[in-house]
């Protein structure tokens, strides 16, 4: 059955499909990518070229299963259009060998793209961001050229400029907070330029015939003047890594983490309860409990991202087989030749209604609502379920 003509030509037609198809998807939801990127994070022209190669990685577990489907709606489709399937019922071949080749291009593609999960995903998501780091200073320039601002609640400064010339910067203020979260210094400069110290962490800014003030009222002039302030924690801590950007073994020890910390704080809850109980006046002790609950909630909600990308990761790889599972018979049924009408009545019927079901279903899972393995599989489940019930009526029939 695997080496036969008919496996081989329906294998190849399916495997040529696939590929045209994801080039194409993959290179528009690329495209896509690289804008949304390059809106949200300030990403200067250097820095877009350089992650193409790392972006498409990440959108291969969305365009894999679809272009799967795009191929077995194509190919079978076309099979049926050309009366092919018909001369194969007609020579007492059974129809299970005709879908064959499509089930095992499903298998495939689900077992790359799970390889994919495993490894490579994460791996271009920390090279993604070693390649912003390493650019720091451009990113920095392009945030403010383009927002005209630099402000963040994670930092203790906040910096705003009427304009940016080339690596000068026009009328900037300064803001420095403090420990509390207060102003306690304003400087404002007619220009100034920045520098970044990727040894120290730092970022100067060089800011030239300025006055600041403080928070007792004082005010001083300067002709020259850096300050010294750290560079946003978020470009080289890896502390708060989403779970997302982890690898399966860092996915799992990060998960004993938290479950560690579940027990500790646990174990804090019930000493701190206890003396509430024997000392219930006291409004700091209960303070203290309900401090220790939110962090319990928290570590719980953490814990449970984690166990929503463990089932998230498979889920959406076992998509590419269960699309097959759909596009052979209805691409046989519908008896659709050309691409455009397999778009219309195979493709994009199913996939409107899987990833709306996934994402879905991932959201509730994340803000714990109901069984996670229940919702993530859900939309894996339904449409194999429907796949397998039309291939029986089609080998039946």
């Amino acid at each position: 059955m695997f080496g036969g003509i008919l496996f081989r030509m329906i294998f190849w037609e399916l495997t040529k499909v696939f590929g045209i198809a994801l080039f194409a998807i993959t290179g528009i939801l690329l495209m896509a990518g690289i804008v949304a990127e390059a809106t949200q994070q300030g990403l200067g022209p250097a820095q877009i070229l350089g992650a193409i190669p790392l972006l498409v990685p990440s959108t291969l577990p969305y365009t894999i299963p679809a272009t799967t489907l795009f191929a077995a709606c194509v190919v079978y489709g076309r099979l049926a259009a050309d009366n092919e399937i018909l001369a194969i019922k007609a020579a007492g071949v059974n129809l299970a060998a005709v879908v064959m080749p499509g089930i095992i291009l499903g298998f495939a593609m689900s077992a790359m793209t799970m390889g994919l999960y495993y490894r490579v995903i994460p791996y271009t998501h920390h090279l993604l961001r070693s390649l912003v780091f390493r650019d720091a200073e451009e990113l920095i320039y392009t945030v403010l050229k383009k927002q005209g601002m630099l402000s963040h609640s994670q930092l203790p400064y906040a910096m705003f400029v009427k304009g940016v010339q080339g690596r000068k910067l026009i009328n900037p203020t300064f803001k420095r907070r403090d420990a509390k979260g207060d102003v306690d210094v304003v400087a404002q400069a007619r220009e100034a330029h920045l520098r970044v110290n990727l040894a120290k962490q730092q970022m100067l800014i060089h800011m030239r015939h300025g006055v600041a003030s403080t928070d007792d009222g004082s005010r001083g002039y300067f002709e020259d003047r850096v300050w010294e302030v750290p560079l946003p924690a978020n470009l080289a801590n890896d502390a708060n890594r989403r779970a997302r950007d982890m690898t399966w073994q860092e996915i799992l020890a990060k998960r004993q983490e938290w479950l560690e910390s579940i027990d500790r704080s646990g174990d804090e809850i019930q000493v701190a309860t206890a003396k509430v109980d024997s000392n219930p006046a006291d409004a700091n002790l209960s303070k203290h409990v309900v401090n220790l609950q939110n962090r319990l909630k928290h570590e719980r909600q953490q814990l449970r991202f984690l166990d929503v990308e463990l089932q998230m990761r498979p889920a959406l790889s076992f998509g590419c087989l269960c699309f097959i599972l759909v596009g052979c018979p209805v691409g046989i049924w519908f008896s659709r030749g050309d691409y455009l009408s397999a778009f219309i009545t195979c493709f994009l019927p199913v996939v409107v209604s899987y990833y709306p079901l996934m994402l879905c279903g991932t959201g509730m899972a994340k803000d714990g609502k109901l069984d996670i393995v229940t919702l993530v599989w859900g939309a894996d489940l339904m449409l194999a379920s429907a796949g397998l019930l039309l291939i029986w009526r089609l080998t039946r029939n």
